[in-house]
């Protein structure tokens, strides 16, 4: 699976420095989607935001960061993947700014969007750059374990940042996390990472950017709508048109002589299949992980804080895995080691079908401790799979198609696993009126009634929100076999990954800088 990079360069202090800059960010950038999950239900009441606008402030950053990063990952070849960097550092702090003190709900979803946007030119530099600063192969493979392990951090420890945050401060801070984040990238990057660009690099085909956003949003809205209102003319509609315009994107990049996104290289078994894969494991999570921090405050009354340290072990588990399992694929065939993390994953998603709303929480944790731990395989392997897959020039491409996977899975996860579980709370309530739009709306109602009938209203409420919890584990559960078996069945010939001549046109002229 090499990349063609030479094994006798090996790294020094400078390049091992420039890592840990490169991933600090890595960390905030997925941290970014988890840190809200505790600071929902807080958010939500000062800003009086619907459910379906929750949906949109916790999922938006993903979209758009997974809607730009090809291209992003395009104009770093371009212009360099050190500056946009910087770019995306500055866009992603001044952001993480303005949303820590937004004042209504459109302009909280605004900055989440424009977070999305820095996040997008910051994530494609960070995969990418590993690659061109350590060229001895075993270095290599353990940067990008620890990379992996970094993505793994920031899912893991977002909840728990949020809470102690929450208890602190208010849901404000969660935003204000990354502002010394990006500034300490901003003055460390120009001084210990290497410039590196393509000197014939494509150019960026606005048209393809235009299909690339309009082929994901409307599927999204799509999903959404199927959520707030059952299926109907609208959500099939949505839906149809942004699969046809996906249809059209992958149409014009096999003509472009420059495609924003070369299609060959899914021609690549290895390359599809890690692909979808890893989108398979992250919708799974990316769904059952917002429902879960929600069951900790709402169902089982957990106090931000209490529901962070609550998943602290499952995010110990889960760095962990993350670190080891790069060693342990040098000695087990790296496609039973993903097929294994995500059997394991669907164990515990089928453990949560049987929590209940009364006395869940012990099975509740159980289920979670286990399935969390078995993703991340998936988030340690397949980096190295893609870059590995792909020839050496590609490495931007390649960067840019994993973090839209993960980023597009999670958001996905979101906006689909979530959304089947507020499907089955309003099925299953009867109540009329606000409390049947979310279990966040059914609390303040019943605290505006009288004893008896706020208690069962909120009975009601937490036993169908746990309903619709217990729903979207099935649906998890299917997603994570069906990865176990796509696994086992493509990814354990490794021979794929040796032939990336057949998958990408010949490599350009290459410049790469040092400061």
């Amino acid at each position: 699976m090499s990349t063609g990079a030479s094994t006798d360069v090996r790294a020094g202090t400078r390049e091992w420095l420039g890592l840990t800059v490169l991933l600090l960010p890595t960390v905030l950038l997925f941290l970014a989607i988890t840190v809200l999950f505790l600071a929902t239900p807080y958010i939500a009441a000062d800003l009086g935001a619907t459910s379906t606008e929750m949906l949109w402030i916790n999922d938006i950053y993903g979209f758009v960061m997974a809607g730009l990063l090809v291209t992003m990952g395009t104009l770093g070849d371009r212009i360099g993947r050190r500056r946009l960097l910087l770019v995306g550092s500055l866009i992603f702090g001044a952001a993480s700014l303005f949303a820590a003190f937004a004042p209504t709900i459109e302009s909280m979803i605004g900055a989440r969007a424009l977070m999305g946007l820095g996040a997008a030119a910051l994530m494609p530099s960070t995969l990418s750059l590993i690659s061109t600063m350590f060229q001895n192969d075993k270095q290599r493979a353990t940067a990008i374990g620890m990379w992996a392990a970094a993505v793994s951090a920031g899912v893991a420890l977002g909840p728990l940042v949020g809470g102690l945050l929450l208890e602190a401060f208010g849901w404000g801070a969660a935003f204000l996390v990354g502002v010394p984040v990006t500034v300490l990238v901003l003055i460390a990057a120009p001084l210990l990472i290497p410039e590196y660009r393509t000197a014939n690099a494509a150019r960026i085909d606005l048209l393809s950017v235009v299909l690339s956003m309009t082929a994901l949003l409307p599927i999204v809205y799509g999903v959404k709508e199927f959520a707030k209102s059952g299926l109907g003319p609208v959500s099939v509609l949505a839906i149809l048109v942004g699969l046809a315009f996906g249809v059209v994107f992958v149409r014009r990049q096999g003509r472009l002589d420059s495609p924003l996104l070369d299609m060959r290289l899914f021609a690549n078994r290895t390359f599809s299949g890690a692909v979808t894969v890893f989108l398979l494991g992250a919708v799974g999570i990316g769904g059952i992980y917002l429902l879960f921090t929600q069951y900790l405050q709402q169902v089982a009354g957990l106090s931000p804080l209490a529901a962070g340290l609550a998943i602290l072990p499952a995010a110990v588990l889960l760095i962990i895995v993350s670190t080891v399992t790069p060693a342990i694929a040098r000695h087990v065939q790296p496609a039973y080691l993903i097929a294994g993390g995500l059997l394991l994953s669907a164990i515990g998603y089928l453990v949560l079908t049987q929590v209940d709303s009364v006395a869940g929480l012990p099975v509740l944790l159980i289920g979670f401790y286990i399935l969390y731990p078995g993703i991340a395989p998936v988030m340690a392997l397949v980096p190295g799979m893609l870059i590995g897959a792909a020839p050496p020039e590609k490495a931007g491409e390649a960067s840019a198609v994993n973090s839209t996977a993960a980023d597009l899975g999670t958001a996905l996860g979101i906006a689909v696993v979530g959304s089947v579980g507020t499907a089955v709370y309003r099925g299953s309530m009867t109540e009329g009126g606000t409390a049947d739009e979310s279990l966040t709306d059914a609390l303040a109602v019943a605290g505006t009634l009288p004893g008896a009938a706020g208690e069962a209203l909120i009975d009601t409420a937490r036993a169908a929100f746990t309903s619709g919890l217990n729903v979207a584990a099935i649906v998890a559960a299917v997603l994570a076999l069906a990865g176990a078996a796509l696994s086992v069945t493509v990814l354990r010939k490794p021979a794929e990954a040796a032939e990336p001549a057949e998958v990408a046109a010949p490599a350009p002229d290459r410049e790469l800088e040092t400061v």
